[in-house]
């Protein structure tokens, strides 16, 4: 990443996977700016992260000279404010379109991620209804985006709601390839397809995402011990 005047000032403390982490990630990269990632063993949080966090104690936590700034959103709404002279423009700059931005960013956060998490975490009847919540909010999605008629939310260029979904992307196809459920379907959301093959494949974005084989095999995992019985529940012969 280039952006050499900044180096030494900006401090990234994160976990590869993180959806949230991701974010932060994606927009930096797109502003160019070099910062130093800190990686965070999320089981033993460092006193860098409890200091500067210590109000929820997690990441992601960005640091620019010296103070931190805490939250995937507002942090990615700070790079743009911080860097505003280095292109792309993360926010539009109408005052109405920046509110309708902001709108879809959190409805992202309130709505789509709560139900995608269920998907993953939940069996049975509560999973069908999470992956009927998912599904449905998607498809707002795709008719948001097609009323831009862009290839992207922000317009012609990657804006905050495609960093705010992007940065969800791999969570939600690894959730989909754990699961064996279909979310994301093309049939019914052909320019949200489009979009999240685009948006991958951005350079900036590639580079930000987190190893997709590894995230499988963590949340694989992760998935098995949620699915299996307690060991209260297994009943031994004898």
């Amino acid at each position: 990443m280039e952006g050499c005047a900044q180096e030494g000032q900006v401090k990234l403390l994160g976990v590869d996977y993180s959806p949230f982490v991701v974010r932060v990630r994606i927009a930096l990269s797109l502003k160019g700016i070099h910062y130093e990632f800190i990686e965070e063993d999320i089981q033993n949080k460092s006193e860098l992260l409890l200091q500067s966090n210590p109000v929820h104690k997690k990441i992601p936590v960005l640091i620019h000279n010296g103070k931190p700034v805490c939250e995937s959103m507002i942090i990615v709404q700070y790079i743009e404010e911080a860097w505003g002279n280095k292109a792309p423009n993360l926010m539009p700059k109408d005052p109405y379109d920046r509110a309708i931005a902001r709108f879809w960013a959190a409805f992202i956060d309130d709505k789509l991620l709560p139900s995608t998490l269920r998907t993953f975490r939940g069996q049975g009847e509560e999973q069908q209804k999470a992956v009927e919540e998912s599904v449905a909010n998607l498809l707002l999605l795709e008719e948001v985006l097609q009323s831009t008629g862009k290839a992207y939310f922000g317009g012609d260029e990657i804006g905050l709601v495609d960093i705010a979904l992007g940065g969800l992307l791999v969570t939600i196809q690894t959730v989909e390839k754990v699961t064996n459920i279909v979310l994301t379907d093309t049939q019914k959301m052909p320019l949200l397809c489009a979009w999240a093959d685009k948006f991958c494949k951005a350079p900036k974005v590639k580079e930000a995402l987190p190893d997709r084989a590894k995230f499988f095999e963590l949340m694989s995992a992760r998935r098995a011990k949620l699915t299996s019985p307690p060991a209260g529940n297994l009943k031994g012969g004898g």
